[in-house]
């Protein structure tokens, strides 16, 4: 009966599903292959009534057989993805794009330009303004590409002039990628979301073209404004332009302490703490410290020489003067039941100095402030020093030995 195909139908669907999901956690690829073949003409002799078009599923699965199965070629590749294009209007620009990233990943550019181009070409009635957030993507790509064009151009020309020479030709070709890039990309940036690589790639062009104003709008619209999701990396830019541009130390800390706030183990931090290390301004010196020791608070800083001499030269010189060891009292009262396990034991005493004995100098004076005379890092790498007869560690000693009251004042 109807009722009984339909239900044997299901049943068949959704076991031939399962096992092509087992095959695929299993990175069975020809398994997987063979299954989908037999889902696929399944669809195709399903004489129920009702319309069972063309799955997503294929697609999806289709693709990461192929991407993955040992003999499958781009020429394989490329014929599915034309059919998947052909069977699906409503993913058609979907289908596209994905094809373009394959193309791409195996180096086919001329071929993902052109992808592209026919792409943008499509109209299908309703679909149209439907799929247009997926055709401002097709736009944004092809703008991409025609970045990467205009900065191989850039490079041939720059190397030209300095051989003395110019081609006009190949600098009309330039400003012709730059027309077409510098349209699309700004038209995607327009539109709220993460576009970074789009943002850099636009920002780019502009700085070339000696268009700052609007390269720091750009910056600024993509950093602050609310619609858009919050992103570090928009602040990463914003900071790298201002710094590029010889900008005021106020404006670069502005935006520098935004970036503290949301990605405080960014590796900026340590152009932030040295800006403010620098300043008259005591609120400034104070946040320096903030920020680096908030940055060796996470596992990346562990063994970074320049974030522990930036630690140690600014705690020694607040014992040297005895003025300000509230502060350091402070950002140790919430690290001192974890730090010294997870920065001053023996073992990293032990492995930092056989490393970098300038990483275990810097953080043998820190430990030995924090924790006293008594820290295993400390001693440790006290009595390396001394042994090896390294005046700078014999000089690190003494200091610890004779500030050791400041330990007992900061521990409290």
């Amino acid at each position: 009966s109807s009722n009984e195909h339909k239900l044997n139908f299901k049943k068949s669907k959704e076991a031939c599903l399962s096992y092509i999901q087992d095959a695929l956690l299993q990175k069975q690829w020809q398994r997987a292959a063979e299954f989908l073949t037999c889902y696929a003409e399944s669809l195709e002799k399903d004489y129920s009534r009702e319309h069972i078009g063309p799955s997503e599923m294929i697609w999806r699965i289709g693709t990461e057989i192929l991407w993955h199965h040992s003999q499958s070629s781009m020429k394989e590749f490329n014929c599915f993805m034309e059919q998947m294009k052909t069977l699906g209007v409503k993913r058609y620009l979907k289908v596209c794009l994905e094809h373009v990233f394959h193309l791409l990943c195996n180096g086919q550019i001329d071929e993902a330009y052109q992808n592209l181009s026919l792409a943008e070409s499509w109209r299908f009635g309703e679909q149209t303004a439907i799929q247009d957030k997926e055709m401002k993507l097709i736009q944004a790509y092809r703008g991409l590409l025609d970045y990467c064009s205009w900065s191989k151009q850039k490079n041939i020309l720059l190397e030209h002039n300095e051989d003395g020479f110019s081609d006009l030709a190949v600098e009309q070709e330039m400003h012709g990628y730059f027309r077409k890039a510098a349209v699309n990309l700004k038209e995607i940036i327009k539109i709220p979301g993460v576009w970074d690589i789009f943002v850099k790639c636009y920002v780019d062009l502009l700085e070339f073209y000696g268009d700052h104003n609007e390269a720091r709008q750009v910056l600024n619209e993509y950093a602050y404004n609310s619609k858009f999701p919050a992103n570090p990396n928009a602040h990463v830019y914003l900071c790298q332009f201002l710094k590029r541009q010889g900008e005021s130390k106020k404006s670069l800390i502005s935006a520098l302490k935004i970036l503290h706030d949301i990605v405080p183990s960014h590796e900026l931090m340590i152009d932030f703490n040295t800006m403010l290390q620098k300043s008259k301004k005591r609120k400034k010196r104070r946040l320096g410290l903030e920020v680096i020791f908030a940055a060796l608070d996470y596992a990346g800083w562990k063994e970074n020489a320049k974030a522990w001499s930036c630690l140690a030269r600014q705690v020694k010189q607040i014992v040297i003067s005895e003025k300000h060891l509230d502060w350091v009292k402070q950002e140790w009262n919430s690290r001192k039941d974890w730090w010294p396990a997870f920065h001053f034991s023996r073992y990293l005493a032990k492995r930092n100095w056989q490393e970098n004995k300038s990483l275990s100098h810097e953080k043998a004076l820190v430990a030995g402030i924090l924790l006293g005379k008594g820290c295993k890092y400390f001693k440790y790498v006290s009595h390396q020093g001394s042994k090896a007869q390294l005046k700078r560690f014999r000089m690190l000693k003494k200091f610890v030995n004779r500030h050791n009251p400041v330990y007992l004042r900061i521990s409290g």
